[in-house]
């Protein structure tokens, strides 16, 4: 078992160094592709942005909040998976009412893995307090939060899980492989949806539907969004 020194504060201090990692994540990608800004600058305009940023935070706290609604104590709180979904809303509704129907997450996909593979450290070194920590095991790379209980660290599960695909997906882009240019926020989508969906299950958040919890629903619904979006490209493309 391995004990693990944590504090309230190292979210705050795990969010910032993730959103610094994001914006050094997007200022690579950019410059290196910087074709793909210039397809999100001219199919997009401020109001896309704005939708963006409203939906995500209405999503991360609607689902990091209503995640503790079934266990003893309602506390307050916020989720990337609930960000994600909610960006995603947001900005499908903001393409509908404005006509456009191809993907415009392409620019995101290396910031967003980045953000998630260094905030996830922020979450474990937080510690018990977070609600973010995984049900007790005995295997040997078992996390001690503070409490003597042996835990699934299952933050860095997630790390890793999306540590490997940002690696392949950079390498895929640099090859010029044609899902990493044309589905690859599809891909991340449903690549962090299914490794989430196997990581509840050993997190100790109430269920709503036999075993499974709100994050288990969310990410099937992203799943299912990021398949029909993927071929729904293919399509327009001819196959």
């Amino acid at each position: 078992m391995i004990l693990v020194p944590t504090a309230p504060w190292a979210h705050y201090v795990g969010d910032a160094c993730a959103w610094a990692g994001a914006a050094l994540a997007a200022r690579w990608q950019h410059r290196r592709w910087p074709e793909e800004a210039g397809r999100l600058a001219a199919a997009t305009s401020p109001g896309y942005f704005l939708s963006l940023a409203i939906g995500a935070v209405i999503g991360a706290w609607l689902m990091g909040s209503g995640n503790t609604l079934r266990s003893a104590i309602v506390t307050p709180s916020h989720s990337i998976a609930g960000a994600l979904a909610g960006g995603i809303v947001a900005v499908e509704i903001w393409k509908w009412a404005k006509g456009i129907r191809r993907s415009t997450g392409g620019g995101f996909v290396l910031p967003i893995c980045v953000g998630i593979v260094i905030g996830r450290f922020g979450c474990l070194f937080a510690g018990l307090p977070d609600f973010t920590y995984g049900t007790p095991t005995s295997l040997p790379w078992a996390v001690d939060l503070g409490d003597g209980i042996g835990r699934h660290p299952v933050e860095l599960y997630e790390s890793t899980a999306m540590a490997i695909f940002t690696i392949v997906y950079v390498r895929a882009r640099l090859r010029g492989a044609r899902w990493a240019s044309t589905h690859a926020f599809h891909a991340m989508i449903i690549v962090y949806a299914a490794q989430r969906f196997a990581w509840e299950f050993w997190k100790p958040y109430p269920t709503v539907i036999g075993p499974l919890n709100i994050f288990h629903l969310l990410m099937m619904g992203l799943i299912v969004y990021g398949i029909l979006w993927w071929r729904r490209g293919d399509d327009r493309a001819g196959g």
